[in-house]
């Protein structure tokens, strides 16, 4: 049966209908297969994950387009005028209205080639903090201490300060604590570095140190310094506020409160 469609003549019959959709069947197969082998050979490569995601995700896109024109051609339809209109359609639409799409596409392309960040590290994008679980082509997901997913568009994450909380082997945990003005500072500091020395998860090296690093409005503010493993990290930080707490109280050195002193006037 002739149809009239755009200035073409199709011939549509109940053998090419089959054959269009058997056409559209065996190319996504096909292109799953090709990606399968593709993702299987940059398994065993020394391509970075992010790097061999990203450029099989593009060029799948590339084959099912190739496929649906495919499935048209076997109506009749020139594909080549189609491929030039859908070209130039597309090089007028990024260049008026897409800017953004293709600055997420290149920045895609950078942090996969760059790594600022990998799946399963910890980082803090425009200050949102969150474990990544995909960096794709036009955005990046990160997972929250509290399981809330945040999808980032891939020119933000480029275009913002990374901190990476997890590329690094260890990290040095801090734990600030004020003792009151007339306390004896070096029994202070000698105190809090034997409750980090004592610590199974510190490190010997780098040595931990504990610094008086201002005074305060009611105390002199000292520094707790300990370095551990990155994956201790949080484990430390809480036993050594916990433990500088109790280990003052014992020891009857005063960790000071702010206080205001109200003084009124009868008139």
């Amino acid at each position: 049966m002739p149809i009239s469609l755009m200035g073409y003549t199709l011939s549509i019959n109940v053998f090419l209908i089959v054959k269009a959709i058997l056409v559209l069947v065996l190319g996504y197969l096909a292109v799953r297969i090709v990606s399968g082998i593709l993702e299987r050979g940059a398994k065993k490569s020394k391509i970075p994950e992010l790097v061999s995601e990203f450029v099989i995700k593009l060029f799948s896109a590339i084959l099912y387009l190739f496929v649906i024109l495919l499935a048209v051609g076997v109506f009749g339809v020139e594909t080549g005028p189609i491929i030039l209109g859908l070209s130039a359609s597309l090089g007028l639409i990024l260049g008026f209205g897409l800017q953004d799409t293709l600055t997420n596409l290149t920045s895609g392309l950078w942090i996969a080639v760059m790594k600022p960040l990998d799946k399963e590290e910890t980082v803090q994008i425009g200050g949102m903090t969150g474990k990544v679980v995909e960096v794709g082509i036009m955005a990046t997901k990160l997972l929250t201490p509290d399981n809330v997913v945040i999808t980032l568009p891939n020119k933000l994450v480029w275009g913002s300060p990374i901190t990476n909380f997890t590329r690094m082997d260890i990290r040095r945990v801090d734990v600030a604590v004020g003792v009151s003005y007339g306390e004896n500072l070096d029994n202070a500091v000698s105190t809090a570095l034997e409750l980090i020395s004592g610590h199974p998860l510190v490190l010997k090296d780098p040595a931990p140190a504990v610094a008086i690093t201002g005074l305060g409005d009611s105390s002199v503010d000292l520094q707790l310094r300990a370095w551990t493993k990155t994956g201790d990290y949080w484990a430390v930080k809480g036993d050594l506020t916990k433990g500088i707490y109790e280990k003052y109280g014992k020891e009857g050195i005063e960790i000071p409160f702010p206080q205001m002193d109200v003084h009124i006037h009868k008139y």
